[in-house]
């Protein structure tokens, strides 16, 4: 299945599409994206107050604001399109011409004043799935030139999703056009979007089993040669009986105070939607089976903002499960219920300890009686002792 295709292919292209001011009203008007990065650098004032921060294609300028309204010394606001004419208004406007400097072009051809390191980058680079787009490239490449030795990454962790779904919205049609059944035409439209992921909105209800990590990249300190092929295989069990028709995708970012801007199904919904990719034959599932598949994203060595995505469903008979995993088959059963047995026998170990140490302090708290009686008719003893001693001197 091949990378969609959302985006041009040259540099110059790419750039010019982020002009359009439509493209940032989506963005701006992507409450909990917007608000994720206010919120995150607001708890991370420290991080900010009396800083050099360098935004990587800044935009509008919307997230330069953010840091300088958080006590930033500098912000260089860098941004490749001719945008950055239009941001220019925006600092103006806000009355921080003093605190942010627009730079326009290509951050890999940028270099700050007078050979300046930055204390921060800031970046809001995700495409769908993640990495469509690759704008992480040109995230790294300011990172290892403009960004000093030990500087923060913001957000400074990123991780990939999948799990598997059903999807009604392209299945359910077909089966009943005004009254007519048209499956055949929805099974050739289907096999038509399996060359690509669909962008679109998956209900959580329809997620057949749990998330599964598919790669987790740490923005300290990745490196692009790791952004070129991630292939992971996973087996999880249906966690409810329904029809298997797709593996959904979403990604999360966590910034340093642990606020964390996730596009799940189950979170507020984003423009970045969820990436679904669509298989071109269902299958019904009943709960605890397990599904495995292997996702492969692989650069598109002629379109490098784009990816390949491949995914191969896998027998769960062959492949390695998760420990402890929940499905239905008779090994997992077995090791599930050994390691209960093993937890419960843990249980009763501590809880027997817990006895041994109650008898142990009752056995302490007697034998301390004990040698206070001992002490007592000891005193007594001396006491009579020395009475009697005295009588006789008198």
């Amino acid at each position: 299945m091949n990378g969609v295709d959302m985006a041009a292919d040259k540099p110059n292209d790419y750039f010019k599409s982020y002009e359009d001011l439509e493209v940032h009203h989506l963005m701006l008007n992507d409450h909990p994206r917007t608000e994720a990065y206010r919120h995150a650098i607001n708890a991370n004032k420290a991080m900010f107050k009396d800083k050099v921060i360098i935004d990587v294609g800044a935009g509008t300028g919307i997230l330069s604001v953010f840091c300088a309204k958080a006590g930033a010394k500098k912000v260089y606001a860098i941004e490749a399109s001719n945008l950055a004419e239009l941001m220019k208004e925006v600092i103006k406007e806000n009355k921080l011409t003093d605190t942010v400097e627009v730079i326009q072009g290509r951050v890999e051809d940028v270099e700050l004043p007078n050979g300046e390191k930055a204390d921060v980058l800031v970046s809001e680079w995700m495409g769908f799935y993640l990495l469509h787009e690759g704008m992480l490239d040109s995230v790294l490449n300011a990172r290892d030139r403009l960004l000093k030795p030990g500087g923060s990454m913001f957000p400074d962790k990123a991780d990939l999703w999948a799990a598997p779904c059903c999807l009604p919205s392209l299945y359910d049609f077909w089966e009943d056009v005004h009254g007519v059944s048209m499956q055949c035409v929805g099974k050739a439209w289907r096999r038509k979007k399996g060359h690509s992921p669909e962008v679109m909105t998956i209900d959580p209800e329809d997620l057949l089993g749990a998330g599964n990590l598919v790669t987790s990249i740490n923005l300290a300190t990745v490196c692009m040669a790791d952004l070129e092929k991630m292939s992971v295989k996973h087996v999880v069990a249906a966690n409810s009986a329904g029809r298997y028709q797709g593996v959904c995708v979403w990604f999360t970012v966590r910034f340093p105070s642990g606020l964390v801007l996730s596009t799940a199904p189950s979170a507020p919904s984003t423009h970045w939607k969820q990436t679904a990719i669509v298989l071109p034959e269902e299958r019904t599932v009943e709960e605890a089976e397990p599904l495995a598949w292997e996702l492969t994203l692989t650069r598109d060595p002629e379109a490098v903002r784009h990816y390949n995505i491949e995914l191969t469903l896998l027998d769960p008979e062959e492949e390695k499960h998760p420990t402890p995993c929940s499905c239905h088959m008779t090994k997992c059963i077995v090791i599930r219920k050994f390691m209960e047995q093993q937890e419960d026998a843990e249980d009763e170990d501590f809880d027997d300890e817990e006895g041994e140490d109650e008898d142990d302090m009752e056995d302490d708290e007697e034998y301390e009686s004990d040698v206070e009686m001992v002490s007592e008719k000891q005193d007594l003893n001396d006491a009579k002792k020395t009475k009697e001693n005295g009588s006789g001197d008198r």
